[in-house]
């Protein structure tokens, strides 16, 4: 049964997340302290050192960039190698959740691909698989992430336009038409309508004779970054969280090598969060669900290690490492001392990550392609599981086939070629990588104090508190970029006046629109109507009783009820959220 309101959790009070610092300054400590401050006096005397730039040495995250540190910087910061880096594969997982990292297991080469219709993305992941992509994941278009068909009047013009148009399950087939869904893992970027689209993804497993134990993969299913981010919802937060907890719970008990969720912090970072905020919010967005599945009676040890992360990659290359190592010690630490977990791979904190859409510039759109590729060199370096590339011309369209190849290369030559993928963690250990890690995990660790005081993130949420703070933070990044402190390499410096010819973009046809229709005007008629009523009757009853909606859905979508009727049957048992404004 679905637990109508949200119990409050006894959170054990656990130890301090953080070392507390030395008690004395050991002489070696000392002497290197006494030896920078000579140096630094020789520094700013020596005629042969060049006058600092007139720029701010500062992260994007506004975090002071020392010139250069030392052993001396670490002691201050209370660093314990043992406690806080420890090695790869072992708690608290700093340096990574695999022993041997990259040279057992390459991260997961995931190309985001949806567009146009079910056979036109199916052609474009068979392409991708062909090319030595090892998972796919899949984008849908706008009136699907909001839980409409095709055919409705709120989604005209918008179909296929930016990702696949799935309305039933005969688009579901279609879209994995002669893929085996036994042998590959599937990524599927929805969250509203997210448990309709899993019901879907189940069947057509199902058809093709798949084991449940073999289902492999990942759904977004991330409903409260929608409220602070994407803003792409359906229902009020409550029973939208219910809807989440509802999907952890039945894979806990039948698809046990699905993620139920991945906790999105992209969409955050990409709204105009720093690196900080993406980490603090997405963790505290985790927290908010772990509470909601023990609320409904889970254990901890029994759904948490399906638990899955999805981080931006952006520009500041030390930063954005610094955050993926931080992220694995602070959810390790309050997954052991918060919530009692007893099962390593409950500590453990996987992820996938993709490049930043948000730095791509339609000015100069062949330097996205330098872009991505530091910031793939970034993800991997930090530790990530699962990576996808942005296409260089993705600021102006869906990307081409050409687009999306180079994107993928980009992943392929550094695992293959640069030779990062031999060593584990290889900036462990580094003073400014260790320094600037601690002072990341610190600065998230009082946001989510913040948060926790305020009564954890659905209650922030309600008070709007992380949403101003991103927005906050997006208005200071762009005065930034307008008085030239923070720079965009052909956007307010080293302009040039551009060839008037663009790049060749894909273009999707208004006849994708019309297929769709046709496609679900034929669907209506031949359906059995006494068994679609009945399962949509199945849904809105057992809505109304408050219990797991799983099965019902599955249900319904086998019946071929569409994702617009089964989202709207909901709709008068939850309501709809409305956001209010804040200024």
């Amino acid at each position: 049964m679905r637990v109508q309101e949200k119990k409050k959790q006894k959170k054990p009070a656990g130890k301090k997340l953080r070392n507390s610092g030395p008690s004395k300054v050991s002489p070696s400590i000392k002497k290197i302290r006494e030896a920078k401050a000579h140096w630094e006096k020789r520094l700013t005397q020596s005629e042969t050192s060049a006058p600092p730039r007139s720029v701010k040495f500062t992260t994007l995250s506004d975090m002071d960039v020392p010139l250069l540190s030392t052993p001396a910087d670490l002691e201050a910061e209370g660093f314990d190698y043992l406690k806080d880096s420890g090695f790869p594969g072992e708690y608290p997982y700093t340096r990574g959740v695999q022993r041997n990292m990259f040279r057992g297991k390459l991260w997961t080469m995931r190309q985001f691909a949806g567009f146009a219709s079910a056979e036109d993305t199916n052609k474009r992941f068979k392409l991708l698989l062909a090319n030595g992509q090892t998972g796919l994941s899949t984008a849908f278009d706008m009136p699907t992430l909001m839980g409409y068909d095709a055919d409705s009047p709120r989604g005209k013009g918008e179909v296929g336009k930016c990702g696949v148009s799935v309305s039933s399950i005969l688009d579901m087939e279609s879209l994995f038409q002669g893929i085996p869904l036994g042998e590959v893992t599937t990524s599927m970027t929805i969250n509203a309508p997210a448990i309709v689209l899993l019901a879907m993804y189940f069947a057509v497993a199902e058809a093709q004779g798949v084991p449940k134990a073999k289902v492999r993969g990942t759904l977004q299913n991330d409903i409260l970054k929608e409220y602070i981010a994407q803003k792409e919802w359906i229902y009020p937060v409550i029973p939208a969280v219910g809807l989440v907890t509802d999907t952890i719970e039945y894979c806990t008990r039948h698809y046990p090598n699905w993620n139920t969720v991945s906790i999105s912090g992209y969409h955050i970072r990409e709204a105009g969060a720093t690196a900080v905020q993406e980490l603090a919010f997405t963790l505290a967005d985790g927290l908010a669900y772990i509470d909601s599945c023990l609320a409904r009676g889970l254990k901890i040890d029994e759904f948490a290690p399906r638990l899955s992360f999805f981080f931006d990659v952006h520009n500041d290359f030390f930063e954005e490492i610094a955050k993926f190592r931080a992220a694995r010690r602070i959810w390790a630490r309050l997954m052991r001392e918060r919530y009692q977990a007893k099962d390593p791979k409950s500590w453990m904190l996987r992820t996938h990550a993709q490049t930043a859409g948000v730095s791509l510039t339609a000015q100069q759109p062949y330097n996205n392609i330098v872009r991505v590729t530091v910031q793939a060199l970034a993800a991997i370096l930090g530790g990530t599981n699962s990576l996808h590339t942005n296409s260089m011309d993705e600021t102006l369209a869906l990307p081409t086939d050409e687009a999306v190849m180079i994107a993928l290369r980009t992943q392929q030559i550094i695992a293959e070629e640069s030779g990062v993928a031999h060593v584990a963690d290889p900036f462990g250990g580094s003073y400014f990588i260790e320094l600037l890690t601690s002072r990341v995990e610190k600065a998230a660790l009082q946001y989510i104090h913040r948060i926790d005081e305020m009564g954890g993130m659905i209650k922030a949420i309600e008070k709007g508190f992380p949403q101003a703070e991103i927005a906050n933070s997006a208005y200071h990044f762009q005065r930034q970029l307008e008085t030239k402190e923070k720079v965009m390499v052909g956007v307010n410096k080293f302009q040039m006046k551009e060839n008037k010819r663009s790049l060749n973009t894909l273009y999707i046809d208004r006849t994708v629109e019309q297929n769709q229709i046709q496609k679900l005007a034929q669907l209506r008629r031949s359906r059995p109507s006494e068994a679609h009523q009945n399962a949509l009757r199945n849904v809105k009853e057992s809505a109304t009783a408050g219990q797991n909606l799983m099965e019902p859905i599955l249900s319904a979508v086998k019946a071929h009820a569409t994702l617009q009727e089964i989202c709207d049957t909901l709709r008068p048992v939850f309501g709809e959220y409305r956001e209010s404004g804040s200024f």
